[in-house]
């Protein structure tokens, strides 16, 4: 590290002090593929970053460690001798050996001994709620690490021979010494001159520097099916990142975040809509037109309909994403309309009108706190 006063553990993984161990090792995990140097290559401060990761997670990891900095910080660690140091690990792919157990952190980096499967990819994409309802595709742009096209996947530049690795005698593994409280601790860890493979290319592929893959830019139409709701995953087997010695891809992830409608709420297998009546009709009753993804249906408001009521149109929701053919409801809010501006005519019908009504006419239903619960919950009366 350098020599600058180290930062705060705590700070560098972005947990909070009581976080917990599985909290610790999930946040410095997701850190450690960030600053992964095949995602990073273009990057030259990666490496110094992982490595403070690393000791950040070494510190928070050990319950003495970290006892020993909560109270007497980065001094009472060096003072007790438990203070992490990587400077004896030979590349960044030792670290990321010694923490994951080889590979490079599950697929990212460098070799096993064996075929390793591709990390899987996950990301974002919005839709409307009509394509929701429709179904339809989407297509979707992202990062991933392909098999170098070049050297296929090898390392070594076409037409030049892989030869026994010099450092590890062929074995991949390597034996490193590092410091911790309770002294010397020996670990095994991939050789950093043939990332663990016991094989290197005389001449490594000019495209991938020998690594046998790159990072590249992918297109994808991804199907959306009919039905789907905001934060559900859509899995695409085989189309994340690349493995490793002819291992399988992963997967791509697509969470799909459903955009707000002007005309609609979804509440479940349900829609909800609102159909503005004036008040004269909603007394009178009236068949009034109401928007659905299947274009106008007539909706009866039967005579003396009350303001928030609601009608049901049984089969005008959502499509039913487990259960083919079958569709939710749509409910209609009944939003009754107080005319405005009126003139001296219309004043004096309503007049006649309000002196003609007797009390009984006039009674409302249910009791304030219904009125309001119905309100705020927003379905009205059912």
């Amino acid at each position: 590290m350098s020599a600058t006063a180290p930062r705060d553990p705590y700070e560098v993984l972005g947990v909070a002090r009581d976080a917990d161990t599985a909290a610790i090792k999930k946040a410095f995990r997701k850190l450690a593929r960030e600053l992964h140097p095949d995602v990073n290559k273009h990057d030259p401060d990666a490496e110094e970053r992982f490595k403070e990761a690393a000791e950040a997670y070494e510190i928070l990891s050990d319950a003495e460690r970290r006892a020993t900095f909560d109270r007497y910080g980065h001094e009472g660690l060096r003072g007790a001798g438990a203070a992490p140091n990587f400077d004896g690990f030979g590349s960044i792919s030792d670290l990321f050996d010694a923490f994951f157990g080889g590979g490079g952190g599950g697929g990212f980096g460098g070799r096993r001994s064996g075929p390793a499967q591709g990390e899987d990819v996950a990301l974002r994409t919005a839709i409307s709620l009509e394509t929701a309802f429709r179904g339809g595709s989407v297509d979707v742009e992202f990062e991933a690490i392909d098999l170098c096209e070049h050297c296929h996947g090898n390392g070594a530049e076409p037409g030049t021979p892989i030869e026994t690795c010099e450092r590890c005698g062929g074995a991949g593994r390597l034996q490193a010494v590092t410091r911790s409280p309770f002294g010397q601790v020996v670990r095994t860890v991939a050789c950093d001159v043939c990332d663990g493979d016991g094989r290197v290319a005389k001449q490594p592929c000019a495209e991938c520097e020998g690594r046998g893959r790159v990072v590249g830019r992918r297109r994808l139409q991804v199907d959306v099916p009919a039905g789907i709701a905001d934060g559900q995953r859509i899995r695409l087997a085989g189309r994340g990142h690349a493995g490793d010695r002819g291992g399988p891809p992963g997967d791509l992830y697509v969470l799909v975040q459903v955009e707000a409608d002007e005309r609609f709420l979804r509440d479940g297998d349900d829609l909800v809509t609102v159909l503005s009546v004036p008040a004269p009709r909603a007394a009178l009753g009236t068949t009034r037109a109401v928007e659905t993804f299947d274009g106008p249906k007539d909706v009866e408001v039967p005579a003396g309909t009350q303001p928030g009521t609601t009608i049901t149109l049984k089969g005008e929701g959502m499509p039913q994403l487990r259960r083919p053919g079958r569709r939710g409801d749509l409910q209609v809010v009944v939003d009754v309309v107080i005319p405005r501006s009126l003139t001296k005519h219309q004043r004096g019908l309503l007049e006649e009108l309000a002196e003609d009504l007797d009390e009984h006419q006039l009674k409302a239903d249910g009791s304030v706190v219904g009125k309001l619960r119905r309100l705020f919950s927003g379905h009205g009366q059912r």
